[in-house]
């Protein structure tokens, strides 16, 4: 699994939205890139994470901010969430779980002692050259957009 760093290439992606689209990293060369994992679609934390960056998506969007969603749920999962939520962004689905190896958030976790395999909820900010600038590991789910501002990006 990868262990990524500020300042390295985010890696290139092929993947596919809500609507079976396949989108790259690589089309959004010249825009600053707000690319989030989170663990599932429709659970309380996701969607506090999810409707925070729907509330501030206009102003993101006018600091020349894309967002993009990444999950291993499939299309359908993603296509309700949105509707549910009414979110403005994408959704990725990564069913066979490559980009949340090669982002390196595809962990071991624990709960109530058992262990299993999950997604780390976690932020890259990459730049318009597609280089990571920052990676928020400890999300705050109500506030995930003010994290970002604070950067001072």
């Amino acid at each position: 699994m990868a262990t990524l760093e500020i300042g390295q290439q985010a890696p290139d992606f092929s993947a596919k939205n809500q609507n079976g689209e396949t989108v790259h990293l690589s089309d959004f060369r010249g825009k600053k890139v707000i690319l989030y994992f989170y663990p599932k679609d429709n659970t309380p934390g996701c969607t506090t994470e999810a409707c925070n960056f729907r509330d501030n998506y206009q102003s993101l969007k006018k600091e020349g901010f894309e967002i993009i969603g990444v999950s291993v749920d499939n299309e359908t999962s993603h296509k309700k969430f949105i509707t549910k939520h009414e979110l403005p962004f994408q959704l990725l689905v990564d069913e066979d779980k490559s980009l949340v190896e090669a982002y390196g958030v595809w962990v071991e976790k624990n709960m109530y002692g058992k262990k299993y395999m999950g997604t780390a909820r976690t932020t890259f900010v990459i730049d318009e050259q597609g280089i990571i600038q920052h990676i928020i590991k400890k999300v705050d789910n109500k506030n995930a957009s003010q994290q970002i501002r604070d950067l001072n990006i």
